[in-house]
């Protein structure tokens, strides 16, 4: 076995292609239409995205080409660590090798800019001078606001007003970039108009930030949409984590018996797991893949697959997945981009077919879990990512009670240096576990679409 610490890669490594998942589940439910409920086209997505997003949003081809100017601009952080948490392995006492894939070093400090710059770049092919987005925790906001600057794009961002209050920072960040971050919901628009007027105080969520980017998208054929997590694209982009970590395993003479990613609208852990996944299809190795969900908003631990929104307003295409209704409105969260009512489609058919097992986590335990992992490997881990942190820690707990050795990767996907608030909360004792409302959940699911 490998005793190094870190496998590094060169530029020149990192993947030419994108891996799809979707091809390697034929069963795959196609989004629908929201008015018709007949099986969408790339046609009628082009009113929000431009026509090569629109064709990788519903394409059944394994591999889709990474654009060489996409590429280039991936080197300048590209190809990310793959770490041996030895510090982490020692505290337990854990047979277990960890190992986590870190996605902090880009320029954000999350993985957020693996699908914002290639958004960006399609975009800007398509003569596209303006994208409207939504975002949690600021991560992805702040990586399309940076993709906007090395495009020449406008960027506007609508941002859960819990989160908005909570992370000035990232506000400053996505300003730094050159982007606009408006408070969500707004008075901006139709939607956000609404449901202010129902709720002066509503704290938001992603739900309702995103109908506003989609409302301003739609209309305004200069600006287009643009996702940061569950559309199938999205998910497709993120591949290369994945990708990449399969190259260093080799490299380390070792390969994941556990797979963990912390989910919340599935881009972090489908970017990592699926081509894992994708070689376990293929006839390779089985990998037992982990999804770890915020206890206070389980979409997938609570929620139902069905046809939904992927946004509050209905303007989306319905997409099957796992869901707490798209009208729930999830207790607040320190981790806001894992605040989201539903699950990326292929994470959900992924869990449902068994390829991927959810489990949903406390908030508490989570910031736990990530004190320690920074006082053993250095590095503050974003609150979505202590997610992932405080599962890899119980299956190497569980290692060490079952007296054997598996291998055990983590998406480690962003950094807590604009969190340090929430931490703050957790060390004085003040950070309290939301409570999940099921009574809403179903008065949420009542509502569902019906397909």
């Amino acid at each position: 076995m490998n005793d190094r610490v870190r496998f590094s890669l060169s530029a020149a490594d990192i993947p030419r292609a994108w891996y799809n998942l979707a091809a390697d589940l034929p069963d795959l439910a196609p989004p629908r239409h929201p008015a018709s409920g007949r099986a969408i086209t790339s046609d009628d997505l082009l009113a929000i995205v431009p026509e090569e997003l629109a064709r990788q949003e519903l394409t059944l081809d394994r591999e889709v080409e990474i654009p060489e100017p996409v590429r280039q601009i991936y080197a300048r952080w590209r190809p990310s660590p793959l770490i041996r948490a030895r510090g982490l392995e020692r505290s337990l006492g854990t047979p277990a090798r960890i190992y986590y894939k870190y996605e902090g070093v880009s320029p954000t400090g999350s993985h957020k800019p693996n699908t914002a710059i290639a958004q960006a770049y399609y975009n800007k092919q398509a003569g596209i001078t303006k994208l409207a987005t939504e975002t949690g925790a600021g991560q992805w906001g702040s990586s399309l606001a940076l993709a906007g600057a090395l495009f020449g794009l406008d960027i506007s961002v609508y941002m859960v007003r819990l989160s908005f209050d909570q992370k000035p920072y990232r506000q400053m960040l996505m300003q730094t970039y050159g982007a606009r971050c408006v408070a969500s919901p707004s008075t901006e628009t139709e939607t956000g108009r609404a449901i202010l007027a129902r709720d002066p105080d509503s704290p938001g969520s992603l739900g309702i930030a995103a109908s506003e980017a989609v409302e301003i998208a739609a209309n305004d054929p200069t600006t287009n949409y643009a996702g940061g997590s569950v559309l199938n694209h999205v998910l497709l982009h993120q591949t290369v984590i994945g990708q990449e970590a399969i190259v260093q395993f080799a490299m380390a003479d070792d390969y994941p018996d556990v797979v963990v990613g912390c989910a919340g609208g599935g881009s972090n852990l489908g970017g990592l797991a699926f081509p894992f996944l994708g070689a376990q299809l293929s006839g390779g190795r089985p990998v037992h893949v982990i999804a770890a969900e915020p206890a206070s908003c389980p979409s997938m631990t609570q929620g139902t697959l069905a046809y939904d929104f992927g946004d509050t307003a209905g303007f989306t295409p319905l997409l099957r997945m796992y869901t707490l209704g798209h009208g729930f409105i999830p207790p607040p969260l320190q981790a806001g981009g894992l605040r989201y009512h539903g699950m990326a489609p292929l994470v959900s058919e992924a869990v449902a077919q068994g390829l991927i097992d959810p489990v949903a986590v406390a908030q508490t335990a989570c910031f736990a879990a990530g004190v320690r992992f920074a006082r053993t490997e250095g590095i503050v881990p974003a609150p979505e990512s202590t997610h992932a942190v405080e599962v890899a820690i119980r299956e190497a707990l569980r290692c060490r009670e079952e007296g054997v050795s598996r291998t055990i990767l983590f998406g480690l996907s962003g950094h807590g240096h604009f969190d340090l608030g929430a931490y703050e909360d957790y060390l004085s004792g003040t950070l309290r576990d939301g409570r999940f409302e099921a009574d809403k959940m179903t008065a949420a699911l009542a509502e569902l679409p019906d397909v």
